[in-house]
C-alpha cells in the first residue's frame, strides 16, 4: 500500500509517500481501506519537531489521525463492526494518511450514507476538539460565547456547536467569512487592532450585554484578550498549549477531552440532522500531501483540507 512518512524532522520537503506493507489486524483491530483523511496543524507541528518534548516521532514516521473508509478485514475477536461496513474513526498511531489503516474496533462508528466522504475524513480532530472546547465552557441559553479563528478548522465547528446551546455566538475571523458567519447565526467580528472595543459592542446585543465564555482556537494572545474582556477564567477555553495557561487558571480541553467514537457518532448524527456543517476548503489525491500541507501552512483556510487517498 501506499502511506505518508517522513524520516527526519523538518519543511514540506521531509514528507514522502512511499510502498509499505499492507497491515495485518491482530485481536480486536480492523484494517481500514481510507476513503479520506483529514489534515490538522498538530501534525504539521510534530513534523518539524516543534512539538518533540510532547509528542516525539518514532522514525520512519506516518502521519494522521483523522479517517473515514470501509472495513477490509477484521482481526480475531472483532464484533462491532464487519467487512464492508462505512465507517468514520480515528488512530492514535499516526496512521491515516494511507491507504489502509489499522484501527481499534472500539474507535470506530458508522458513516451514515448522508455524511459525505470528504466531511466524515476530517471530522475526528477538528470535531472532538470544537465538541470538548464548547463543553468546557458551559454554555446556556442566553450566554454570549466568542470564538477565536472563527472559520478554522476548529473554529468552524465550535460556534456551530455554541449556537446549538442557544447562547450568542460571537466569531473572530477575517471579513472574508463574514457571510459564512452570518449564515450560522454568528456575529462575525474582525480581527487584528481594536478587537477588543468591536467584541463589546457585538456583545452589547447579547443577553447579558457582556461576553461570558471564550473559546481560544489560535493563540495564547486570546486568552489574555478574554481576560482582558472580564471572561471568567474557569469560562476560558484554548486548544493552543501555552505554559501560562496552568497558572491563569483558564481550561484547556481539546482533543483528547472530547476523542471518542460516541462524540463522533454525535456529531454525525448533527451532519444528517442539518444541524452541523464540516467545510472542506480543499482536497488532495494522497501523492500530493505536500501540496496540502502548503496550503494548510499558508493559513486563512474555511475550515478542513483533506487527503482523498
Amino acid at each position: 500500500m501506499r502511506a505518508v512518512r517522513f524520516d527526519e524532522y523538518g519543511d514540506l520537503d521531509v514528507l514522502r509517500v512511499v510502498d509499505v506493507p499492507r497491515p495485518v489486524p491482530a485481536a480486536g483491530q480492523v484494517l481500514v481501506e481510507v476513503k479520506a483523511a483529514g489534515i490538522n496543524p498538530g501534525e504539521a507541528k510534530i513534523r518539524s519537531g516543534a512539538l518533540h518534548d510532547r509528542w516525539p516521532a518514532t522514525f520512519p514516521s506516518g502521519q494522521g489521525s483523522d479517517l473515514a473508509g470501509i472495513v477490509a478485514e477484521a482481526g480475531p475477536g472483532v464484533t462491532a463492526v464487519e467487512v464492508g461496513d462505512e465507517v468514520i474513526g480515528f488512530t492514535h498511531n499516526r496512521a491515516s494518511q494511507a491507504e489502509y489503516v489499522l484501527v481499534g474496533e472500539h474507535d470506530l462508528t458508522a458513516r451514515p450514507a448522508a455524511v459525505p466522504w470528504e466531511a466524515a475524513g476530517a471530522l475526528f480532530v477538528a470535531g472532538t476538539t470544537a465538541y470538548a472546547a464548547v463543553r468546557a465552557v458551559n454554555l446556556s441559553e442566553g450566554d454570549v460565547v466568542a470564538v477565536s479563528a472563527a472559520a478554522g478548522g476548529v473554529g468552524s465547528l465550535a460556534v456551530q456547536l455554541a449556537r446549538r446551546t442557544g447562547a450568542t455566538v460571537i466569531g473572530i475571523a477575517g471579513p472574508a467569512n463574514d457571510d459564512w458567519l452570518r449564515s450560522h447565526g454568528v456575529i462575525p467580528v474582525t480581527y487584528g487592532d481594536g478587537v477588543a472595543g468591536r467584541i463589546r459592542q457585538a456583545a452589547s446585543a447579547g443577553k447579558t450585554g457582556q461576553v461570558d465564555a471564550f473559546v481560544d482556537t489560535y493563540g495564547p494572545e486570546y486568552v489574555q484578550l478574554a481576560i482582558e474582556l472580564g471572561v471568567a477564567p474557569d469560562r476560558i477555553d484554548t486548544i493552543v498549549y501555552a505554559a501560562e495557561n496552568e497558572r491563569l487558571g483558564v481550561k484547556a480541553d481539546g482533543n483528547m477531552a472530547g476523542a471518542s467514537a460516541d462524540v463522533l457518532a454525535e456529531l454525525a448524527a448533527l451532519i444528517v440532522a442539518g444541524e452541523l456543517e464540516v467545510p472542506v476548503a480543499a482536497t488532495f489525491p494522497l501523492s500530493q500531501v505536500g501540496e496540502a500541507y502548503a496550503l494548510l501552512a499558508r493559513g486563512h483556510i474555511r475550515g478542513k483540507i483533506v487527503l482523498l487517498p
